[in-house]
């Protein structure tokens, strides 16, 4: 029992990461993406690549996992940052299988046997939970801490206008593109260490891990929690896992099939989305207060006068 809560807070500290890049394109810029799973395998992929075939330690590989999934980041949003809604969303959910089935196809096996992550000499072995733990949530708070500030900062008010009315925001003299490929390639950075982390933890990566249930999760976490708040997403990772760990906890493997989780989280998303859509926690309210107040300070930020005078 206890190494399965022990396991649970490891996975939610990797979910809650992810959690964390979605929020970014979903929740505050108001962007549908379903290929979050492919951003988490490139950060798998570029960690094991970096720490097994090159012998380079584990903290090396954290910024070229962030790199690595930005830039496919990149190159995805740009062409795709044109489409809205339902077309965004089907868009984004083929890349994130087009990236698997990459990988599928260049190494069908994945790669075993990745050297641990070490600080100082210790090696953070995957027998002992509780230094991981400490690790991977430490980084939690750490992003958690500087998308809090992204939120109030002008990069964090431009997206926020993206989100709600976007002709609005490009009327005020934001480049809505810009804007939006920034958050795009942020979130993806994020799922890349969401990655690393995975990888650092299970020492192997294969492409059956990364599909499109992944995303799913993903999303089902950001909604749950409460779009456009850090702290929400946080909670709804954990809410997931739990969820994703019922059938072990409880000794009904037998009862309930593993499928049943799939049919879980899709009535997760139908129900927040028809009687609590903002989710459990709501949006950050300091953020999203009275609409006057951000007007004012994104007139501030994009050196417009309150009215929106130039």
């Amino acid at each position: 029992m206890v190494n399965f809560f022990m396991l649970i807070l490891i996975y939610s500290g990797v979910y809650a990461l992810m959690a964390i890049g979605q929020n970014c394109i979903t929740g505050s810029t108001g962007m549908l993406s379903l290929c979050h799973a492919g951003f988490f395998c490139i950060g798998s992929y570029a960690t094991a690549i970096v720490c097994k075939v090159f012998g380079l330690s584990f903290w090396l590989s954290l910024p070229v996992a962030a790199i690595a999934a930005g830039f496919v980041g990149f190159l995805i949003g740009v062409p795709t940052l044109r489409l809205k809604g339902d077309y965004l969303c089907i868009a984004t959910l083929g890349l994130g299988e087009i990236i698997r089935n990459i990988a599928t196809n260049i190494n069908p096996v994945g790669i075993n046997s990745i050297p641990r992550a070490s600080l100082f000499g210790y090696q953070f072995a995957s027998r002992n939970k509780m230094a991981f733990i400490f690790l991977i949530w430490a980084f939690v708070i750490i992003f958690y801490i500087l998308f809090q500030q992204l939120a109030h900062s002008r990069l964090g008010r431009a997206m926020t206008a993206i989100r709600e009315d976007e002709v609005a925001a490009q009327s005020n003299g934001i480049n809505v593109t810009k804007y939006k490929i920034s958050s795009f390639v942020l979130g993806a950075a994020i799922g890349g260490i969401a990655g690393c982390f995975q990888t650092a933890y299970t020492l192997t990566v294969s492409p059956s891990s990364y599909t499109f249930m992944v995303s799913v999760m993903v999303l089902c976490t950001v909604v749950l929690g409460g779009m456009g708040n850090a702290k929400a997403v946080i909670l709804g990772a954990f809410i997931i896992q739990f969820i994703s760990y019922f059938q072990q906890l409880t000794g009904l493997t037998n009862v309930i099939p593993p499928q049943a989780n799939q049919m879980i989280f899709g009535l997760i998303l139908v129900v927040m989305m028809i009687w609590r859509p903002q989710g459990l926690l709501g949006r950050d309210k300091y953020r999203y207060g009275d609409p006057r107040t951000w007007r004012q300070k994104l007139a501030a930020s994009f050196g417009r006068k309150k009215g929106g005078e130039r």
